[in-house]
């Protein structure tokens, strides 16, 4: 038994070595330099090749670990949001919005545009090895293709009664944003997912928009509902529902999951989001699905209209909302603008900064903890 303590000892010894050996090569700060354009909205790395990407709202960035800008999408006049790459298939996965709301008139506006929308959802998808120039087009260039997500718009569309009350927007739906590649809740292993996390409105005035909602779906076969978007004439080929819905209890936080990562090393759905407005919850902005638990049926608190759901846990790791037992999470604002997992508990963790009417994001590299109080510290 002695023996086999110190092999088990000696594996993990070597697993902290080679991840502690890979990262003393990372640079600490990747700058994205200055984009007139929107803010941060997320961030990707692909490790092997070597680059980062930046979703700056309407384009999207490619550049080297050094900052230097290999490429960039423009032309986009919907809302680009968190980006993951898939190792699997070696390209960018991105949230993609076009609806007529305050986020939907502040981008055409910014564009200085006047067309309207109707409103839709898609996964936009970057061939990035075709990224090679600044100024590429999204629709022109052959770069990027779409699936088009009915669920999410059945959400956004639908109304439905809670506590008397005729409401807009099935659990406050305000569309998705947080998206990332893991296993199926619950596992560990085997195939991997495309996991979307639902924004969620606001409303202090309801009580059926307290979860944060999350979609699985299968990718295996998506080439058959991929096309290129062209904004005049928006495409619908998409999966009809997704593999698995989920739901995690946080407390209502504004907008919703703004990015969603997750982290082999631990089993870990980091939930990154902004502040709530409701005063009977913490005020986190940062949260972790545990990946070991497996979703249990239940009935959804303050959800009059909805039949039991399959439930997440959040875990333990974090602090806990002293109103609210099941409910754990931390005080940390940066990763809402974006956060990557590299592996061995490192994460590169977007700063964002606005210097009118510049944006620009320097990716940080920062050591997960897993402390109730500082979940995350700086790479020296």
């Amino acid at each position: 038994m002695k023996h086999l303590f110190t092999l088990v000892a000696s594996i993990l010894f070597g697993v902290a070595t080679l991840a502690a050996q890979s990262i003393s090569n990372l640079p600490r700060t990747i700058y994205s330099k200055e984009w007139k354009a929107g803010h941060i909205q997320g961030i990707a790395v692909d490790k092997e090749q070597k680059y980062i990407y930046y979703s700056f709202t309407t384009m999207l960035i490619k550049a080297d670990m050094q900052g230097n800008i290999v490429g960039t999408v423009t032309g986009l006049l919907g809302h680009l949001g968190c980006i993951e790459f898939n190792d699997e298939d070696g390209r960018i996965y991105g949230s993609l919005e076009y609806k007529n709301d305050s986020i939907g008139r502040g981008i055409l506006k910014q564009e200085n545009t006047t067309k309207q929308w109707t409103t839709a959802f898609y996964v936009a998808i970057f061939d990035v090895d075709k990224i090679t120039r600044e100024g590429m087009n999204a629709e022109k260039d052959g770069i990027m293709t779409s699936v088009y997500i009915p669920t999410v718009l059945e959400d956004f569309e639908a109304k439905v009664i809670s506590n008397g009350k005729s409401l807009e927007h099935r659990h406050g739906c305000s569309g998705f944003d947080g998206i990332t590649f893991g296993p199926k809740f619950g596992k560990s292993d085997g195939k991997r997912y495309l996991t979307i996390a639902y924004g969620i409105y606001g409303d202090k005035s309801r009580t059926d928009n307290d979860y944060q909602v999350l979609l699985q779906y299968d990718t295996k076969n998506w080439k058959r509902y991929e096309h290129p978007l062209s904004q005049e004439s928006m495409h619908k080929s998409g999966p009809a529902k997704p593999n698995g819905r989920y739901f995690v209890h946080t407390g209502n936080r504004n907008w919703g999951v703004q990015n969603m990562e997750y982290d082999a090393t631990r089993n870990l759905w980091f939930l990154a989001t902004y502040e709530t407005k409701k005063s009977n919850f913490a005020d986190f902005t940062l949260f972790a699905i545990d990946g070991n638990i497996a979703p249990k049926k239940e009935t959804l608190q303050g959800v009059e209209y909805a039949k039991k759901q399959s439930v997440l846990t959040l875990s333990n790791l974090g602090a806990t909302d002293t109103n609210h037992t099941d409910i754990h999470g931390w005080k940390f604002d940066k990763a809402s603008t974006g956060i990557h997992a590299l592996g061995g508990n490192y994460f590169y963790i977007s700063h964002r900064k606005r210097n009118k009417p510049f944006q620009s994001c320097t990716a940080t590299l920062y050591r997960f903890t897993g402390d109730k109080s500082t979940p995350f510290v700086l790479v020296e």
